[in-house]
């Protein structure tokens, strides 16, 4: 029911935007299906991201087979080289995230990682395309990073490790940046929903052996395969499926609305399903976040008329 729905939407959707609002919700389900893997499995969250790549590589593959995207066939040196850049953003992103979050906190190590990715997609896409940030991309970038601030709550500063946190926050952010702003044409039979699939699988095995290291049992009871499936179709499969297709038809900056909903979504989950408090202050960063959508959608529309 879950695909049929989903690519119902994908072929009847006229732009990227709602696509990326789709990614950025079911992104936002991520941190809580993680941590209930982790937590019913005893997993370690190298472990799970494992998981993550490889049963998201598995599904979103079996997509772009089903539709069409992907033919079975001997690859080619330039289709082995975009799987295996895109499979290496992804593992260095998904390593490097968990390091941060390892080193510092995870609210300090998301906070640090969405800011950077907001930053670095807004002006990189600036950069390639030759223009100059406008006031709105601006004030979308300030009030993103003061509604993500309240929202994820402030971390305590100068905590141990928090410079090299930083650090490995900032490198995930840099991972997820570049293949978002990677607009090289599709190669032909090889669209990039598949290699995005492939490259999943590919970033998976490259995790593989520590993940081994630390321990990948799950135990063979529902509430585990069920969290593995979820993880694999839900906030992998159709988030970056969704994302990528939302690529191809809109402008890359549009992609923000994705990145800014998904700790929205995931601190909305936590003070549902887990009666998580949201006080005054996270309620005011969550209007930010929002506003901010509102204002990069004004100065998206200001460069697509220049």
């Amino acid at each position: 029911m879950f695909v049929r729905t989903f690519l119902h939407a994908a072929r009847n959707t006229r732009s990227g935007l709602d696509l990326f609002v789709v990614a950025g919700v079911l992104w936002g389900t991520g941190g809580i299906a993680g941590s209930v893997l982790a937590a019913r499995a005893g997993l370690h969250p190298v472990a799970v991201a494992a998981y993550r790549l490889l049963a998201g590589g598995l599904f979103i593959t079996g997509y772009a087979l089903a539709c069409g995207r992907l033919r079975v066939r001997r690859p080619n040196r330039a289709e082995l080289a975009r799987i295996a850049g895109v499979g290496a953003l992804f593992t260095v992103f998904q390593a490097a995230y968990f390091a941060a979050v390892a080193a510092t906190s995870v609210s300090l190590a998301t906070l640090t990682t969405m800011v950077a990715v907001h930053l670095l997609v807004t002006t990189g896409s600036a950069l390639l395309e030759r223009r100059r940030l406008g006031r709105f991309a601006i004030a979308s970038l300030v009030v993103a990073a003061l509604g993500l601030a309240l929202l994820l709550g402030s971390p305590a500063g100068g905590a141990r490790g928090a410079p090299v946190g930083v650090g490995f926050a900032l490198v995930a952010a840099g991972g997820f940046a570049v293949s978002t702003l990677d607009t090289r044409p599709a190669l032909p039979g090889l669209d990039r929903v598949a290699v995005t699939g492939l490259g999943f699988l590919f970033g998976g095995c490259l995790l593989l052996p520590a993940a081994l290291a630390v321990g990948m049992a799950v135990p063979i009871h529902i509430d585990t395969l069920g969290a593995v499936f979820f993880l694999g179709v839900v906030p992998t499969a159709g988030a970056y499926i969704a994302y990528f297709t939302a690529l191809g038809r809109a402008h890359v900056g549009g992609g923000i609305v994705a990145v800014l909903l998904e700790p929205l979504t995931a601190t909305v989950l936590a003070a549902l399903l887990q009666g998580e408090r949201l006080g005054p202050t996270r309620l005011l960063g969550g209007v930010l976040v929002l506003t901010s959508i509102a204002v990069h959608h004004r100065a998206a529309g200001n460069a697509a008329r220049g």
